[in-house]
């Protein structure tokens, strides 16, 4: 009796949607190879916390080779893809002449800033998607501080402790919002010159509301808390120029060294190189079982895809539509084993959440719309339970129990960030 051939499936990317499609195919005869840029899978939604010296990125992220251990059919390794060949079937990595081959792909690549054609900007404007970014935002803030206590100039003190914040979306929220703790209530008796209180924390926007995904309702009590919280918010503006001395609305500028880059994402280039049906930002246009267009046994997922479900609803770029198609596309494949049809995907709404601040926060779930201190700690208790391993559960929910009794932030070391302009 002939031995049955394992098909082959390469899973690229080791975010939400590419973990959760390894662990369910992981359940059949297959074999997977999980490839990713880094060896840690990273909780997203709490980078914003590491950015700003509340949490460190051991308590957000987790080795993905820990999260396979016990799984025998799943091979993680550290690579960049550097290219696909969808006809011969197979991929390659930058700096490899090995050739891994596959039956089936799963694309989950992510995405990268956008910096709507002005990439120079990104030298300035720092983005928030990796505990890199997170840290380089984090060390540049306190240096900020560090700067401002030093300098004789109230100009110079000015520019060090303005921060402006580009995109009023979860993630320009949540940062504006955090750093208003920081500068106002964490940091006020630690420094004798500087008076942390007296720092500008601008929030941009070219919507006429923040988290516009939002009903109006939560929208408007979002802006209220952060103008509460002392953000100033910046409505209907549009951003002309980034440069050394800040940020442009017009030709009016923001003398600033502290921007942080949150208004626009853009798919994985990688796409580009296995399809030609994207949209704007790069993403695939699929079909309803993820596939891209031309083949149907390479899908892309997360970020990276664009599709419109069965119901006609554009499924979002979030952790919870990753993960609901990693599971939709482990079980297509399972289907293909079976000689059964594909199903077409319907994307179930679990509603939204964002936290502006200390006992702060709105959210929109099943038609509910939920604010203030009870929505705050629904959305700490989400959080604390979709991280990975029970270790960093407890050392979140200790560091944010800390954390609310005291205002205090225990992540405040200077490492690897310099200026260029050293005072």
């Amino acid at each position: 009796m002939e031995k049955k051939v394992k098909k082959k499936i390469i899973i690229i990317g080791g975010g939400f949607g590419g973990c959760m499609a390894a662990k369910h195919l992981a359940k059949q005869d297959f074999e997977i190879v999980l490839f990713d840029k880094r060896n840690h899978h990273v909780f997203q939604p709490l980078l914003y916390q590491v950015a700003t010296a509340m949490l460190s990125p051991a308590q957000i992220a987790y080795p993905i080779r820990s999260m396979f251990r016990k799984l025998n059919n799943v091979r993680v390794l550290i690579g960049n893809v550097n290219d696909v060949n969808v006809e011969k079937r197979y991929i390659t990595l930058k700096r490899s002449s090995q050739k891994f081959e596959y039956d089936y792909l799963i694309i989950a690549a992510g995405a990268r800033h956008s910096y709507f054609g002005k990439p120079e900007w990104e030298k300035l404007a720092w983005g928030l998607k990796t505990t890199k970014d997170a840290l380089k935002i984090r060390e540049r803030m306190l240096y900020s501080f560090e700067k401002a206590e030093r300098t004789r100039y109230q100009s110079k003190r000015k520019k060090f402790s303005t921060f402006v914040i580009i995109g009023a979306g979860p993630t320009g929220v949540e940062m504006a919002g955090a750093i208003a703790e920081v500068t106002k209530k964490s940091i006020v008796s630690d420094f004798t010159e500087f008076q942390s209180q007296t720092s500008q924390i601008i929030l941009i926007e070219a919507s006429n509301r923040v988290l516009s995904q939002y009903p109006e309702e939560l929208s408007i009590k979002a802006q209220e808390d952060l103008e509460q919280m002392g953000v100033e918010i910046k409505l209907n503006s549009m951003v002309s120029n980034i440069t050394q001395d800040g940020v442009y609305i017009g030709d009016n500028i923001i003398e600033t060294e502290n921007i942080i880059w949150a208004a626009g994402n853009t798919a994985s280039p990688f796409i580009k190189k296995i399809t030609k049906h994207t949209n704007k930002v790069g993403q695939a246009n699929v079909k309803l079982d993820f596939s891209i267009q031309e083949d149907s046994t390479v899908f892309c997922i997360g970020d990276c895809a664009y599709l419109e479900d069965a119901k006609g609803g554009i499924v979002p770029a979030v952790a919870q539509g990753a993960i609901q198609a990693g599971k939709f596309v482990a079980k297509q494949i399972m289907n293909d084993q079976k000689n059964k049809g594909r199903d077409a995907f319907i994307y179930k709404d679990k509603g939204m959440m964002a936290t502006i601040g200390r006992s702060r926060a709105i959210a929109y779930i099943s038609g509910f719309k939920i604010r203030g201190f009870f929505a705050w700690v629904l959305w700490g208790i989400i959080h604390i339970l979709f991280l990975v391993n029970m270790r960093n559960k407890i050392l979140v929910l200790l560091d944010w129990v800390t954390s609310y009794f005291t205002h205090k932030r225990s992540v405040r070391l200077i490492n690897v960030y310099r200026s260029k302009n050293q005072l």
